[in-house]
């Protein structure tokens, strides 16, 4: 019988909440940084207190009961609104102060970061801002539960309540063992990826599926998901190009980091980011009340791209000089 005094706690709604999206007990507890058992117990005190089964337990999966399914928009909802309550005491204490969690996928973190660090002081000197490195996915599902303030993914992502700012367009530009017949060349088209060894990151990472959507666009005959060579990092790609291994493709930003050492060469696309290229955003809570301060961490990003762009470009200039 539900109690009629009852009100569940914030971490009672988060644990119901995670355990539905996730649908597995270890994956949620992990997610929200409590042991199995305390989320054990924390659901068992949401269900008790409310008089009814919101997940049914069994050896091999989770199943959210009909009267759970029905009540994980509330809960949902509830969050997000708590999420606004905070997000507006924020924004009254007058702009970019205190904490923000900012999460950014590996293939643009380690290019970025150190440029935007260097300049966020200027703009935001009370601001404490915190980094979390993920996959695309890993990001939004952290975004939606409240984990991360706002998230830099390469766009467009279709996630329900999430808003998006456009930041820059950024060009792919091709590695290549040196003395290989695209090297140097600064008019490649799509159709010049047919039949490359092209070496790709792992599943998950978005620009494995932006290179692969790429090659489809141009019916390549040779699929490079296929490849045997696979890596977690783009700097474990880029040895693999300098060992003979095969071709990738990078973003401009990884050049002047990565790319400035022998055993490299270059080549570009006509037309640029708009050929072969991808689309940067900022995505945040669309209830989020901090679209103000989003905007300035937005700023801050693109100038930081654009510095990081110049000197990689500078880079590549001098690749392409040599052929």
């Amino acid at each position: 019988m539900a109690n009629k005094e009852f009100r569940p706690t914030v971490s009672q709604l988060r644990t119901f909440v995670a355990i539905a999206e996730h649908g597995h007990f270890g994956t949620a507890a992990q997610r929200l940084g409590i042991s199995q058992p305390s989320l054990s117990q924390a659901l068992a005190a949401l269900e008790q207190g409310l008089g009814v089964q919101l997940i049914e337990r069994s050896t091999r999966r989770v199943i959210v009961t009909p009267v759970g399914s029905s009540l994980l928009p509330d809960a949902q909802a509830a969050l997000d609104g708590l999420d606004a309550f905070v997000s507006h005491a924020r924004g009254a204490q007058g702009g970019l102060v205190g904490p923000m969690t900012l999460g950014m996928i590996p293939t643009i973190a380690p290019f970025l970061l150190p440029t935007l660090l260097r300049g966020l002081p200027d703009v935001a000197p009370q601001l404490q801002l915190r980094i979390i490195e993920e996959k695309t996915a890993d990001l939004l599902d952290t975004l939606r539960q409240g984990g991360l303030d706002a998230a830099l993914v390469a766009g467009p992502v279709t996630v329900p309540g999430t808003g998006e700012m456009h930041l820059f367009d950024e060009e792919f530009v091709l590695l290549t063992p040196p003395g290989h017949p695209l090297a140097g060349r600064r008019d490649l088209t799509v159709a010049d990826l047919d039949d490359l060894d092209l070496l790709l990151l792992d599943d998950g990472h978005c620009l494995r599926d932006q290179i692969l959507d790429l090659c489809r666009s141009a019916s390549m005959r040779r699929d490079p998901s296929g490849a045997v060579t696979r890596a977690a990092s783009l700097t474990t790609i880029i040895q693999c190009v300098v060992g003979g291994l095969g071709c990738t493709l990078v973003p401009l930003s990884a050049v002047a980091a990565e790319c400035d050492r022998s055993g490299l060469s270059m080549a570009t696309f006509a037309g640029g980011a708009a050929v072969a290229g991808r689309e940067v955003i900022l995505c945040h809570r669309a209830s989020s009340g901090r679209t103000e301060d989003f905007t300035v961490i937005a700023d801050a990003v693109v100038r930081a791209w654009e510095e990081v762009a110049s000197r990689s470009r500078d880079v590549l200039d001098r690749q392409l000089s040599r052929g």
